[in-house]
């Protein structure tokens, strides 16, 4: 399962954008249209909400052979049998995380900072989600916890620092997308740009063609 490289778009979860649509119905569009990974965030449920959508989703993942990272909760994690977790700072430590679910499973680290980073990596992250890159203000007026925008300048001073994947996120979309990956990110991690598109798979497209572009989604 460690084989899984992390690269290319990196899909963010959030029914709250999804004008109504099942959940998976977009997931799977956004497959179709060159997601790489798909990352489950829905806090909003109870832990058994969250395990019965999860399934859903894993079928489409297994179905496409794309990874489905959790996000935070490892029972989600075991219950599903996702391919890994993504922990921000204040969740499960990533020692205990890694004891839970083994070393077979992925798990991606969100840093906000350089220390941050280069903590993650050398306590055994397997990527790391670096940002927010931008903060979109409309985003920010929902997630008030989105912290302040970080720069272009961090991808690249983790990108030298660390010997692992670096996805970046915060405010991406297609507009940006590109001198976001030029910067030094292995790929983009969006929810936004995909989630609350008319069309999502042809978002999803449009902005794997800009990774395929800038040679991160090989």
């Amino acid at each position: 399962m460690k084989n899984i490289t992390i690269s290319g778009l990196y899909v963010v979860t959030d029914s709250a954008l999804s004008r109504g649509r099942p959940l998976a119905e977009v997931v799977e569009m956004a497959i179709q249209g060159g997601a790489r990974v798909v990352q489950y965030r829905e806090k909003h449920l109870s832990e058994e909400g969250m395990i019965q959508e999860a399934r859903m989703l894993r079928r489409v993942s297994q179905e496409y052979g794309v990874p489905l990272i959790i996000n935070d909760n490892l029972q989600v994690v075991e219950a599903v049998d996702a391919d890994g977790v993504h922990l921000g700072q204040k969740d499960t430590p990533l020692a205990q995380a890694r004891r839970i679910l083994g070393a077979g499973k992925i798990i991606g680290i969100s840093a906000g900072n350089l220390q941050e980073a280069i903590g993650a990596w050398r306590g055994g992250a397997d990527y790391l989600g670096v940002g927010p890159i931008y903060v979109n203000r409309t985003v920010t007026a929902v997630k008030p916890d989105v912290g302040e925008a970080t720069g272009l300048e961090l991808i690249s001073q983790v990108k030298k620092a660390v010997g692992i994947p670096v996805i970046a996120i915060g405010g991406i979309n297609r507009e940006n997308a590109a001198r976001v990956l030029r910067a030094g990110a292995d790929g983009i991690a969006v929810a936004w740009a995909v989630f609350a598109s008319p069309d999502p798979r042809k978002a999803a497209e449009q902005l794997a063609t800009i990774c395929e572009q800038e040679g991160k989604n090989s």
